[in-house]
């Protein structure tokens, strides 16, 4: 589907009730857990250009060059969100999972630490980016790849998912504009 297409579907699906698509699977990864599960969501194709139209206009007015996606669900945030817009996409992986050489970023976990990286000539000085992932829980990721990109030259305009764990206030980690299509409070 051409994206004109896809906007055109998403117009008439505008009162659609994403969270509708959106299975909740208890005790996932591990026991207390309540994983919000987009798969569900992928795999209905009206759900799916409706999540991706409405992000496509709230990311829009920000004029990215490149979209970035987090390892691993937010690529399939950003990649149709940059066919539909125009621009690049670019990824940020855990350490070890691009080729090439890398610039990396590490940051501290409740419990130690992750490092993410970026392709050392994946963006150029300058460039301005908007950041996609699937789900905010804590911030620590997504704020992480914005100082990982903010060290290697990028104008980070502002970041965007799916859906918010509000409760977990990730949020307020964030120091650049944040939507969520889809906001759970408890």
């Amino acid at each position: 589907m051409a994206p004109h297409e896809s906007s055109m579907a998403g117009r008439k699906a505008a009162a659609m009730d994403l969270r509708a698509h959106i299975r909740q699977v208890p005790d996932f990864p591990k026991p207390g857990i309540l994983f919000h599960d987009i798969s569900t969501l992928l795999a209905h194709a009206e759900a799916w250009a409706e999540a991706v139209d409405r992000l496509t206009r709230w990311v829009e007015p920000f004029e990215p060059e490149l979209l970035v996606g987090i390892e691993s669900r937010g690529f399939l945030v950003a990649a149709p969100l940059a066919y539909n817009l125009g621009c690049g996409f670019v990824m940020v992986r855990k350490k070890g999972k691009l080729p090439g050489a890398t610039i990396p970023y590490t940051y501290d976990l409740e419990y130690g630490s992750d490092t993410v990286e970026v392709q050392a000539d994946a963006l150029k000085q300058g460039q301005r980016v908007v950041v996609l992932d699937d789900l905010l829980a804590t911030g620590g990721t997504l704020a992480a790849a914005i100082r990982l990109l903010r060290n290697v030259g990028a104008e980070v305009a502002a970041a965007a998912c799916i859906i918010e764990l509000a409760f977990l206030r990730g949020r307020d980690r964030l120091d650049v504009p944040f939507n969520a299509l889809i906001s759970y409070e408890t």
